[in-house]
């Protein structure tokens, strides 16, 4: 069973490869794990839950529940898009049971609006869909979306199928205590509305998007529930995350497909 004391040890170990191949950057995977990390000349990203620049190193919000594949992606771009690596260059990762070499690319996955200033709400979201996604409502399979962001122009584009449950709340996604409430709501059609702050706006909310009229390029198969996030987040500024009934989470940028990821496979 993995300890602080002997992923420490990894990360020396993952200090010194990177020193031989000339990497740029060391990106610690941390579970959780109270750690003491080395003081180096070289950039060091640790995950955690907040967006933090420290002495030593910038702790990154990313769910480790995307799977390593995901997570690195993620990284990836955050390091090209801050001009910490640049493309073709390196870094070296570490988990706590291994060490890699990862070459940044072109083209990553995520813009820079995920490690924008609103990460941790994206990141409370992130972690909602994975529970919705592996446990349900009730034990049963649940489809919804959530459309974050840009709140004003999402909601010229949509209308409420029901009595919105949110109005007159104050109720905000980063409260521990909201999360329950979300999922209790998942059950209904129609998409939760969230702020940049994280409030939880409305519930039920159709989202009025003429498809015919964009250019939406998802892949066959992907019902209106799909469609209609690519579309919204086309002609807004808005981010959008899908849950299917199945268990895959999407997630939705400029219409376009910027991570997939289902929990319930073993990557």
């Amino acid at each position: 069973m993995a300890n602080g004391e002997n992923f420490e040890k990894l990360i020396l170990k993952g200090l010194e490869l990177a020193v031989d191949v000339d990497a740029k950057a060391l990106v610690v995977l941390n579970p959780g794990l109270p750690l003491e990390i080395p003081e180096v000349d070289m950039p060091i990203i640790v995950t955690g839950k907040t967006f933090e620049m420290h002495d030593k190193y910038i702790s990154i919000p990313v769910p480790l529940e995307l799977g390593l594949e995901n997570v690195l992606n993620l990284i990836s771009a955050f390091l090209m898009e801050h001009k910490i690596i640049g493309t073709g260059e390196s870094f070296v990762y570490v988990t706590t049971d291994l060490i890699g070499i990862r070459e940044a690319k072109k083209g990553g996955i995520l813009s820079k609006t995920f490690f924008s200033t609103t990460q941790n709400v994206i990141q409370e979201l992130l972690e909602i869909a994975i529970e919705l996604s592996t446990e349900g409502r009730e034990g049963m399979p649940v489809g919804t979306i959530f459309v974050f962001g840009d709140t004003n122009n999402v909601l010229k584009h949509s209308h409420q199928m029901i009595p919105n449950p949110f109005k007159g709340y104050k109720l905000n996604i980063l409260d521990k205590n909201v999360k329950e409430v979300v999922k209790e709501f998942s059950f209904l059609d129609g998409a939760f509305i969230i702020s940049k702050t994280g409030r939880v706006v409305a519930a039920g909310r159709y989202l009025d998007v003429d498809t015919k009229k964009l250019k939406i390029d998802i892949p066959r198969g992907l019902g209106s529930r799909h469609i209609a996030a690519a579309a919204i987040t086309k002609i807004t500024k808005a981010i959008a995350i899908t849950i299917s009934e199945t268990g895959v989470i999407r997630v939705f940028k400029d219409g376009d497909i910027i991570l997939e990821y289902n929990p319930k496979i073993r990557y």
